[in-house]
């Protein structure tokens, strides 16, 4: 008896027991399943990241090269000039130069302006130093090369205000552009160096990253927008003013025709007045004398004409000619 109640007793919690024990393994399950999905995801991660550092190092390795870093500049400003709809007034001259004391001068990209105005842009920005930064090893390796990204974009700006571009071709502006391909090395010279802006402003020199190349381009295209419409207008204006003289001129001949015409009946109804009087008048004496045509048709009364040309006045759109006007 006593072995059953401690039965009993016990009984609640084996069950208890079980239910625990299987929940604990259906976890352990689940665990196990999301750890593999987990696993599987980190090592597509890793693969991905490896790939990209593979990719990127790559990249790095291509721009070293000067004439594959030229010809990236020259895509992106190409670039940025289509996003901002400026591609028919900008010139890319790739081959153009223009000896001067200061060496040769290529520029990259001229942009047109209203009015035979220009805006030299150049995309020769140097990019070595930011470049080897990426690869440092050290962080006091990669801020060495940083400083150094930032003097040589200084250096590159004191070249262009000594080579005087809009010296050199005319009707430019006071400034040149300093195409700078990428806002991470705009972003990273300017963190080394605050004063770059204003200093290349101060040189005639202005720093711009494709984002702000592409309000530029978008001010100077608004700018053309205006000139367009500008020419347009005065073209509607000076069509207006030989469509008016024309419309004047051919007036000035229907208002001759018309007096022509209304000579023409004057003058016609003299005459048959004249000639019905002097010579109808006695011809048709023939008839009583028994002369007449084989069918016996007799002269004819001319009558005059009595319609004149209509006189027209300035009129509204809801004003009619009077009822009395008569039709030429």
């Amino acid at each position: 008896m006593r072995q059953k109640e401690v039965q009993q007793l016990v009984e609640p919690m084996r069950e208890s027991l079980e239910k625990y024990d299987r929940h604990v393994q259906e976890m352990e399950r689940i665990r196990e399943k999301a750890y593999g999905g987990l696993s599987q995801q980190v090592a597509s991660l890793m693969t991905t990241q490896q790939q990209l550092q593979k990719e990127t190092a790559n990249l790095v390795k291509a721009l070293r090269t000067p004439q594959v870093r030229g010809r990236w500049g020259e895509i992106t400003l190409r670039r940025v000039a289509e996003l901002a709809g400026m591609l028919k007034y900008c010139d890319f001259f790739e081959q153009k130069t223009k000896d001067t004391e200061q060496g040769r001068l290529r520029p990259d990209m001229i942009v047109r302006l209203p009015n035979e105005k220009q805006i030299v842009v150049d995309a020769k920005a140097p990019l070595l130093a930011y470049l080897e930064a990426l690869e440092a090893e050290t962080e006091e390796k990669r801020a060495r090369k940083l400083a150094l990204h930032a003097r040589q974009i200084q250096g590159h700006m004191n070249k262009l205000s000594e080579k005087t571009y809009w010296e050199q071709f005319q009707a430019t502006p006071e400034f040149v552009v300093l195409f700078i391909p990428g806002e991470n090395f705009f972003s990273s010279a300017l963190e080394q160096n605050p004063g770059l802006i204003e200093e290349g402003v101060s040189k005639g020199i202005i720093l711009a990253t494709p984002t702000t190349l592409i309000s530029l381009l978008k001010a100077v295209a608004f700018g053309w927008r205006q000139e367009t419409m500008a020419k347009n207008a005065q073209a509607i204006s000076n069509l207006g003013k030989e469509l008016y003289e024309r419309i004047n001129t051919m007036a000035e001949h229907l208002e001759k025709l018309g007096q022509n015409i209304e000579k023409c009946v004057s003058t016609y109804n003299q005459v048959i007045g004249s000639f019905e009087r002097r010579v109808l008048a006695s011809a048709r004496k023939f008839g009583e004398l028994g002369i007449t045509k084989r069918d016996g048709a007799k002269i004819p009364y001319l009558s005059p004409v009595e319609k004149t040309t209509r006189q027209i006045s300035a009129m509204g759109s809801n004003d009619h000619p009077a009822s009395g006007d008569k039709k030429a």
